[in-house]
């Protein structure tokens, strides 16, 4: 059952890890199957308690499944072989496509809003005890939010889009509950949900975000959460328009027990409407990164929802890292209230870029989908075969498995810092690397 790799240790700390660090290290394979618990405690000479004790640790981490008397099995994506591994090695010489990073050109200076930022904080230092979240950042915030139509609520700070998701799901959620997701969608959304004891259940895309009748299924066959991206969605470039965003608030309105989840990381460089889909059920949140347009490296995001659920969050960000640096948040705030991104022409530039490509490999009878944001998404045949050869023509791009659970293959190319003397080239070594064929549709 386990080829020639044994399961050792006489402690369940001790077994988990010997599993553990199987799969981290390739020795036992996603779907493979691990001994019935009596079996493993027999060999092991411990008690049966102390296995089942062993793989729920493992279940919780996200490392194996349990499907009743099929027993246990590694999962087909386990939290330790993480997405990111599934990446390019971009060697020198070679344009890097691939990277998902948004065009630092098009990023505003930090250095005067935070020169400004750290001046206050002399002035009036932040000491324990203060509060978590610069008044200035809430107001900018909250002001962007209402004009959206995002309903009121309080707010939370936290390091990113990532860390805001993983602390909602943690405060609602328990190991081995459901979480609907898009397919295609984000890589290391796809990572976080089993390494939380989660279970995914794909929802395929179109152009215009999740289809309302795959998020009907999911949620009937008892998914807890759904999480959906209203603009910009990585990797297809989808936007929520407002005819899907009327669907889904049907298809939610019939689940109010669901807990929503919307990431808007496209806010301020995508000119497209927003068409929220928060308050439809009891549990929500919504969140918005300074990454896409101010800078990763940044790490804040501002998050709202109910008030029990940002009650949960700001409750457990207390016990951990307390607050985001009120000094970065001034900054932001700062940055916000400068006017510092020009949204509209941040938006022109990156789709000038994704409609130059699209239509240059429309041209060569290939489609490709990009509505928004920095990405390009191509379904293909054979997404292995189409890297390497592009990775062998001197473009690297990001393969499609970093960001597929059942969607058919595809590859992801970051068009953020693609220049116009650049588009032919590059559509004409994807029309050599793919195989031309009718449209394909990536749901």
């Amino acid at each position: 059952m386990l080829g020639e790799y044994p399961i050792r240790g006489r402690r369940a700390a001790e077994i988990s890890a010997s599993v553990e660090g199987a799969v981290a290290a390739g020795e036992l394979r996603a779907g493979q199957s691990l001994p019935p618990m009596r079996e493993l405690a027999e060999r092991l000479g411990v008690n049966a308690n102390t296995v089942a004790a062993a793989y729920r640790v493992l279940r919780e981490r996200g490392v194996i499944e349990t499907a009743g008397r099929r027993g246990s099995r590694v999962r087909a994506k386990p939290a330790t072989t993480a997405r990111e591994e599934l990446h390019v090695d971009v060697p020198e010489g070679v344009r890097d496509m691939a990277a998902g990073n948004p065009d630092p050109a098009l990023l505003p200076s930090l250095a005067g809003a935070f020169a400004e930022a750290a001046a206050q904080a002399d002035r009036e230092p932040v000491l324990y005890g203060a509060d978590p979240e610069e008044p200035g950042l809430v107001r900018r915030a909250r002001a962007d939010l209402d004009a959206d139509g995002v309903p009121d609520g309080p707010l939370a700070v936290t390091s990113g889009s990532l860390d805001a998701i993983e602390r909602v799901l943690s405060a609602h959620l328990k190991p081995g509950d459901t979480v609907a997701v898009e397919d295609p969608g984000w890589g290391s959304l796809l990572d976080l949900i089993p390494a939380l004891g989660l279970r995914t259940v794909p929802v395929g895309v179109d152009d215009d975000g999740p289809l309302a009748d795959g998020v009907r299924s999911a949620l009937a066959a008892g998914a807890r959460a759904l999480i959906v991206t209203d603009r910009a969605q990585n990797p297809t470039g989808a936007v929520i328009g407002a005819a899907r965003a009327r669907a889904l608030r049907t298809v939610l309105a019939a689940h109010p027990e669901v807990l929503l989840v919307e990431d808007d990381h496209g806010h301020r460089i995508v000119d497209l409407p927003l068409h929220p889909l928060a308050g439809t059920t009891r549990s929500w949140a919504f969140v918005r990164s300074a990454a896409k347009a101010y800078g990763p490296d940044l790490r804040l995001a501002v998050l709202t929802g109910d008030p029990v659920t940002l009650d949960r969050v700001r409750g457990r960000q207390r016990l951990g890292p307390g607050w985001v640096s009120r000094i970065t948040q001034r900054a932001v705030a700062r940055l916000w209230d400068g006017g510092a991104v020009d949204t509209r022409a941040v938006s022109a530039a990156y789709g000038t870029r994704r409609t130059a490509l699209i239509d240059a490999l429309a041209e060569r009878g290939i489609t490709a989908y990009g509505r928004s944001g920095l990405n390009v998404w191509l379904p293909v045949p054979d997404e292995t075969g189409a890297v390497a050869r592009l990775l062998h023509a001197g473009w690297a791009v990001a393969p499609g498995a970093r960001f597929r659970i059942s969607a058919p293959p595809g590859i992801r190319v970051t068009v953020s810092t693609l220049t116009g003397a650049e588009v032919t080239a590059l559509a004409n070594a994807i029309a050599a690397a793919v195989a031309p064929g009718p449209s394909r549709r990536y749901v």
